[in-house]
């Protein structure tokens, strides 16, 4: 599948939908996420429940289609992976992820914005679309999170591993140890990262 940076599609989900998302979250969401006092989803850090797993050595590994963070990683870090981590079984949408966080499938941009936004590194403050990321913070590859976008497309490589909506089962969100060539990439990072 494709992105296209900026041709998102103008969706206004019903409230209907809205509170089915919602449900759906707190039901996915385990049980120390929703004891926070934030009063918001999500523990009181504002993001993903911290992770429960690290491996030795420093690149994330992956298991059974989830990548486990390395136990060196700073915590935004950890918080990328698992944020992406809950959305890796998500189907492909056109413009999923834009109008919200939470939603029922998402695109290339939407899943790079989901791992690295409120949910995630925290990096982000809004999704954001394929183009933005052409410009997006520092140039070059970064020590722990380096997004790759161009006129259709993009990804982020989290610890060594891609998180992608192509060449990954199902076309949805996921994992891969496949390296991609990067020609007719812009390669950026945010910076500390």
């Amino acid at each position: 599948m494709t992105c296209t940076p900026d041709a998102i599609p103008k969706r206004k989900p019903s409230v209907a939908l809205g509170l089915a998302i919602a449900a759906a979250t707190l039901i996915a969401l385990p049980s120390q996420a929703l004891a926070d006092n934030s009063g918001g989803i999500g523990p009181a850090s504002g993001g993903a429940p911290a992770p429960t797993a690290t491996t030795p050595g420093p690149k994330a590994k992956l298991v059974e289609g989830k990548a486990v963070a390395p136990a060196n990683a700073p915590p935004r870090v950890i918080e990328a992976i698992e944020a992406a981590n809950s959305i890796e079984d998500k189907p492909y949408e056109y413009g999923g992820g834009h109008g919200s966080w939470i939603d029922e499938g998402y695109d290339c941009s939407g899943t790079v914005s989901f791992a690295l936004g409120k949910y995630g590194a925290k990096i982000l403050d809004a999704p954001m679309p394929s183009s933005g990321f052409m410009r997006w913070e520092e140039p070059g590859p970064g020590k722990w999170i380096t997004t790759y976008a161009n006129g259709g497309h993009m990804y982020v490589v989290i610890a060594g591993l891609r998180f992608d909506t192509s060449q990954t089962p199902g076309d949805g969100p996921g994992w891969s140890k496949t390296k991609l060539k990067q020609a007719g990439y812009s390669v950026r990072h945010p910076a500390g990262f």
